[in-house]
């Protein structure tokens, strides 16, 4: 499972804001939402992420296995 906690930390360390990623660097509100939700974005989209926030992958989003709960 995709986590994006990292996300909203790394927005928070860099002091960027929701309002500036959507005004500003043009990341769509459904993008955001997504994220909220726990829905998958596109790599594109983290790229573009990484690219705003001069950050890595792992800035952005964390793996957790769990295939555990399915069993």
């Amino acid at each position: 499972m995709i986590n994006y906690d990292p996300f909203w930390q790394t927005l928070k360390n860099k002091n960027v804001t929701t309002y500036a990623l959507i005004n500003k660097f043009n990341i769509s509100n459904g993008t955001l939402y997504r994220m909220r939700k726990g829905l998958p974005i596109t790599t594109n989209t983290i790229d573009q992420f990484c690219k705003i926030l001069n950050c890595s992958v792992e800035d952005i989003i964390l793996y957790i296995d769990d295939s555990n709960f399915l069993l």
